[in-house]
């Protein structure tokens, strides 16, 4: 049951617009920031003259904080207030911003941004939720559809505004840009937004699972930055990672028994859900893992600029808006099967074109090829891949299906950003050298290629198709984030039987 002072707001109207416009800026802060962060790593790490391990921690900082409390987030919006924490999230976020912009050292940065990842986590579910709960039923559809092309065209200008301040004043500039956003969010908000709650949602938010979850992502994600650097046999090393994998073990059996908990484990009973989420993982974590060392790459092998390389993936960003609305139908009228088992397969194909950047420097030849055919893998499988997640379960739990599906994304990416450059070969003497590195990337590009190879065989074996009469049903609707930090796709979805 939702409980709102101004459902059935209409689109458009004033107030509808300026709803969306608050959600869109709000959720396009967050995201924008993770890819602008990218392609700055470069300049952040001459700055600070430390390594590849440090900036690993420049990116997993803020992943770690989004990914262990985004689903405590959502409960915190539905008790507390949608409006309320969404607007705290927005301040939370930019007080973390300017840390990250003046931040001394380096590791005051990871601290930084550690909090924006915070920020974040209460700003993402919100966004949908408001518009879920505020608009007529009527007008919903038009509004997410709304929010989701504006949110794409702005996650499109990030890393080409990202990398223009990078080259032209400083990667300090990347955060400042998020005060002014967050201000009108705020204001937007505070003046337009009705106030949503979940009336239902009287029960004890699962802060002991958040917990767990995170400090457990934490110990996982210490142990696999540092045990290329100490030495894998090292005792510190072995003992995070062990706290690591016990906390999450930990975690597993306190939501078991979770009078509330932030995990409904029982949704794993659903074989198409759990296969979903595996592929998932495979899939996001190889694509995350990549598009770390991808702008590195460019600009401290191949000579780009900083804005070069922020532009260099703009025809992904391209292709995936024009063709994962037509692929989400697709796989409504066809079924997921098809395209989740050949989506994986295109996207490492693009990601093995990914080996051929070297020093030359050439868009065309060495850039262009991955990043279309990229594209095209991305099209093909986000869409299908998420409506199969929320077909795979009842209506009333598809809201958080998507948000588990969309934690196992993050947290893909978050070990994958860990792992890879160590399977790669990538160490810190390694990342400066312009040879050996571009050596490494080439094997972790392959290996990512071989991981999403792997993801659609799997896809081939467990996925299965609705039947007809469950295909013509009325399709559930969400929204996909893809796993570049790209616009939010509107996809379609039904349940298999």
């Amino acid at each position: 049951m939702i409980s709102s002072t101004g459902a059935g707001l209409r689109l458009g109207t004033a107030r509808g617009r300026w709803v969306v416009l608050a959600t869109v800026l709000g959720t396009a802060m967050a995201s924008i920031d993770a890819t602008v962060v990218g392609v700055a790593l470069p300049a952040i790490g001459r700055d600070f003259r430390v390594g590849l391990p440090a900036l690993q921690w420049v990116v997993n900082a803020y992943t770690l904080t989004l990914a262990g409390l985004l689903l405590i987030a959502g409960a915190l919006g539905d008790k507390y207030g949608r409006k309320r924490v969404f607007q705290i999230g927005a301040v939370w976020f930019a007080l973390a911003s300017v840390l990250s912009g003046v931040a001394p050292t380096a590791g005051a940065l990871m601290a930084a941004r550690a909090l924006q990842g915070i920020g974040a986590a209460l700003l993402t579910p919100g966004s949908l939720a408001i518009l879920q709960a505020t608009f007529d039923k009527d007008d919903r559809a038009k509004a997410i559809g709304a929010w989701s092309g504006f949110y794409g065209v702005g996650t499109a200008i990030g890393p080409f505004l990202g990398g223009w301040l990078v080259t032209a004043v400083s990667w300090r500039l990347i955060f400042f840009i998020n005060l002014p956003i967050a201000a009108a969010v705020v204001a937007i908000a505070w003046r337009h937004v009705p106030e949503s709650r979940d009336a239902a949602a009287t029960g004890p938010i699962d802060g002991r699972g958040g917990a767990l979850v995170t400090l457990g992502l934490v110990g996982l994600t210490y142990g696999l930055i540092e045990g290329p650097v100490a030495g894998w046999a090292k005792v510190p090393v072995l003992i995070v990672l062990g706290c690591g994998v016990l906390l999450l073990a930990a975690f597993v059996a306190w939501e078991r028994r979770a009078p509330a908990p932030m995990l409904p484990l029982g949704l794993f009973s659903s074989t198409q859900f759990t296969a979903t989420n595996v592929v998932t993982f495979i899939v996001y974590g190889a694509v995350g893992g990549t598009l770390f060392l991808l702008p590195v790459v460019l600009q401290d092998v191949s000579g780009y600029t900083a804005l070069e390389a922020g532009i260099s993936l703009l025809p992904v960003t391209v292709i995936t808006l024009v063709l994962s609305r037509r692929s989400g139908a697709l796989a409504a009228r066809i079924g997921p099967r098809l395209q989740m088992s050949v989506g994986p397969a295109l996207l490492g194909c693009g990601l093995a074109l990914f080996a051929l950047i070297g020093t030359s420097g050439n868009y065309v030849t060495e850039v262009l090829p991955g990043a279309a055919v990229f594209g095209l893998g991305l099209a093909v499988t986000v869409a299908p891949l998420t409506s199969t997640v929320l077909g795979a379960v009842s209506a009333e739990h598809a809201g958080i299906a998507s948000a588990v599906n969309n934690d196992v994304a993050r947290a893909a990416g978050l070990i994958a950003v860990a792992l890879l450059p160590a399977a790669g070969g990538i160490t810190s003497d390694v990342y400066r050298n312009a040879t050996e590195f571009a050596a490494g990337f080439h094997r972790a590009t392959l290996i990512s290629a071989g991981l999403c190879a792997a993801a659609g065989i799997l896809a081939a074996v467990t996925i299965r198709n609705p039947s007809r009469a469950q295909r013509a049903e009325p399709a559930q609707e969400s929204l996909v984030h893809c796993c570049i930090d790209g616009p939010p796709q509107r996809i379609t979805g039904t349940r298999p039987h």
